[in-house]
């Protein structure tokens, strides 16, 4: 007999936020698979998941590296395919864990792809997760889209001409990972007179929740990696 293997969006950060369906996944598989947290230290997605775990599930951290060099990347993401598979292959079902939803900018998809190309037989199962845009909003207090408004989401920013060609087509914008273009985003939306419009959250759902609404008097921001920025020009938000 051969394992399982579930993909499992364990949501933003609150653990009361992972799905009926993740959490029963998680509670009767025989192996915890998550990023491995940096330093050493306790990863975001085993932390949102540890209270649920059993003393006799094996944890298996999986190092993928922050990095956007590829080769480097497809190494890790080899490696980690190897480890799973490994237990795949003993019978022992898996359950890799992530935050938010795991088709939503997630490592799961590149371990998904790399079981599939080299063991097609393997069992696969996806469980959706609650991703971050949807959670800030809910934490800020606003729809995130309501009528016929056009949402783009933007992942780790790179080129702010992406930003402006978002801003001219769609009502709603939300930057992922908004941390490292921070400034240059103010700037931006200083510029368009969208500040008034626009929110910023870091660690979402968390006990450190932390929102700033209004960014007209918060130019230098320190964000932590984990935060996003929305955006609403929705005419029909006070």
């Amino acid at each position: 007999m051969q394992g399982k293997f579930y993909g499992i969006g364990i949501g933003p950060g609150d653990p009361e936020l992972i799905t009926l369906k993740g959490l029963k996944a998680i509670q009767k598989a025989d192996v915890i698979a998550f990023p491995a947290g940096r330093g050493g230290k306790q990863g975001m997605a085993e932390a949102i998941a540890a209270q649920f775990l059993r003393p006799d599930q094996i944890k298996l951290p999986l190092e993928l590296p922050f990095v956007q060099d590829q080769l480097t990347l497809r190494a890790a993401w080899q490696t980690a395919v190897l480890n799973i598979a490994q237990h795949l292959r003993q019978g022992q079902n898996v359950a890799f864990i992530a935050e938010g939803d795991v088709s939503f900018y997630s490592t799961q998809t590149y371990l998904m792809w790399g079981l599939k190309a080299s063991y097609p037989d393997i069992d696969i199962e996806i469980i959706p997760g609650i991703s971050s845009p949807m959670a800030s909003a809910a934490a800020i207090g606003i729809p995130l889209t309501i009528w016929s408004d056009k949402l783009a989401v933007l992942p780790a920013l790179h080129q702010i001409a992406d930003l402006e060609t978002a801003l001219d087509w769609a009502e709603v914008v939300v930057l992922m990972k908004v941390s490292s273009v921070y400034p240059q985003v103010w700037q931006l939306l200083r510029s368009r007179g969208l500040l008034p419009h626009s929110h910023a959250i870091a660690w979402a759902t968390m006990p450190q929740q932390k929102i700033w609404s209004n960014l007209t008097q918060f130019p230098d921001l320190e964000l932590p990696y984990f935060s996003l920025l929305i955006v609403s020009l929705s005419t029909s938000v006070v």
